[in-house]
């Protein structure tokens, strides 16, 4: 390339009038919040959850208290400055001083930090979950280290807790990051029970407004989603607004079934692999692929 097509390319990109130019001067006071140190919390509180499958492995019941107490305020420090930069690059509260703006975020920090306990208790019913569910898994010691499921959920679970805290920008990321190394794409903001069972798990899509009940088991493959995005007078899509599957308790869903819409799966139903559902499920019904086309959905015990 030469002297003059560099030049020219720089001097587009850096046009004066470009829309992305406009994005950056908007935000030119704050940072994104950082991809790298966002990494090291999801870490840390996997060490804190975990301790011994993650982190230093030499972990005793002695030393334990001391081995926490090092990792949660090095967690507080971590959240404080993270959440502070979601809060003014989002510009929720960007009229305030920046006082007040790390006030707030060491409110949040310390906020999410007192619900790790219950975070933990979800894990584990999730990994017994797993565990029960899946005769292939030797111990819940090696789906806690192995199995994308868990880790998917894991990162479900801490991203949820954050976004009900009114924390912006990083729940979406923390939630990212688990879709890019596992295939599972679950948004913070679903509504996910306890015994939560993800079997394989690449492909799973899980919408922004589902709500999955308790011991519900969900196979690769499986979509919770919208069916049609309605739209207000300029033609934009209305946000918020519910627009994705309940699956109520005991559900299972099997690899390629798509679910779009408010609609119910009802409890103890079976959903068969590769069907595609837009009418609600009663409770104790199974859609097979054979019956798709009819929507038999219908309870009792004879199939």
């Amino acid at each position: 390339m030469s002297n003059q097509e560099l030049e020219e390319t720089i001097r587009l990109l850096a046009d004066r009038d470009s829309e992305m130019l406009d994005f950056i001067n908007s935000r030119d006071r704050f940072s994104m919040p950082s991809l790298d140190r966002l990494k090291d919390i999801v870490d840390l509180l996997n060490e804190i959850i975990f301790p011994g499958y993650f982190g230093n492995p030499k972990i005793s019941q002695s030393n334990l208290p001391f081995y926490l107490g090092v990792n949660i305020d090095q967690l507080n420090d971590l959240l404080i400055e993270e959440i502070k930069s979601g809060l003014n690059y989002s510009q929720i509260i960007n009229h305030e001083s920046e006082e007040d703006v790390t006030a707030v975020s060491k409110l949040k920090a310390k906020a999410f930090i007192e619900r790790i306990p219950n975070i933990r208790n979800l894990l584990l019913k999730d990994v017994e979950a797993t565990f029960l569910g899946d005769p292939a898994s030797k111990s819940q010691g090696e789906i806690i280290y192995c199995y994308p499921g868990i880790k998917a959920i894991s990162n479900h679970r801490i991203a949820h807790e954050l976004l009900k805290l009114d924390v912006p920008l990083i729940p979406r990321i923390i939630s990212e990051m688990a879709h890019s190394e596992t295939g599972i794409d679950i948004h913070p903001a679903a509504e996910i029970g306890e015994y939560f069972a993800i079997d394989h798990g690449t492909g799973i899509v899980i919408g922004e407004t589902c709500i999955i009940g308790d011991h519900v088991k969900i196979y690769q493959g499986v979509t919770l989603g919208a069916k049609s995005f309605p739209l207000d007078k300029y033609g934009n899509p209305i946000k918020g607004i519910p627009r994705h599957p309940i699956v109520k308790d005991h559900a299972i869903i099997y690899s390629g079934a798509s679910i779009l819409g408010r609609i119910t799966i009802g409890s103890h139903a079976m959903i068969g692999g590769n069907v595609w559902i837009t009418e609600d499920v009663v409770d104790h019904s199974k859609v097979l692929q054979r019956r798709a086309k009819e929507q038999s959905f219908y309870s009792g015990s004879g199939i």
